[in-house]
């Protein structure tokens, strides 16, 4: 079992952050577009290659979101219609959030079988995110899938709040 910890920064405009291993070790990078249409994410591995690809789709009645991992279209969160609570599901072949994936506590699932989970660290300056990886070959998905939610959050706040 591998962990790894997402701090993102409370004051960084253009949505830079680090992934970072047991040992503090950066392993990945996240940057994020500011003032670019489409909204994307990137993240690279250390060697700065793009290992996952986030985007907001322009242009459509309901926020939807594409992620990309290792060059193949992985899963999409859409949110559906609705009057009150803000609802959205994640469309992807085999892959399953189940949790409240909202409050960013989560387990994912590939095919039925547990392969990481997600926890949301209170009480920290800025959003914090343990990640248990159990498969390693699932590490990048469930990387793309934090950011991707983490994403779909604050775009609902961001929108919530004009």
């Amino acid at each position: 079992m591998k962990k790894l910890y997402m701090k993102q920064k409370v004051f960084s405009l253009s949505g830079k952050f680090t992934v970072m291993d047991e040992e503090q070790t950066d392993a990945y990078y996240i940057e994020g577009s500011f003032l670019q249409i489409p909204k994307t994410f990137t993240i690279m591995d250390p060697a700065r290659r793009e290992i996952a690809l986030i985007t907001k789709k322009t242009f459509s009645f309901l926020p939807k979101f594409f992620v990309e991992v290792d060059g193949r279209e992985e899963l999409t969160i859409k949110k559906k219609f609705s009057f009150f609570k803000a609802r959205y599901t994640i469309d992807s072949a085999g892959v399953e959030v189940r949790g409240n994936w909202w409050d960013m506590n989560f387990e994912v699932l590939q095919h039925g079988n547990v392969v990481g989970s997600v926890s949301k660290q209170w009480f920290t300056w800025g959003d914090s995110y343990e990640m248990q990886i159990l498969d390693e070959s699932m590490e990048h998905l469930i990387i793309a899938l934090v950011v991707a939610i983490d994403c779909v959050k604050a775009d609902e706040a961001a929108a919530a709040a004009t």
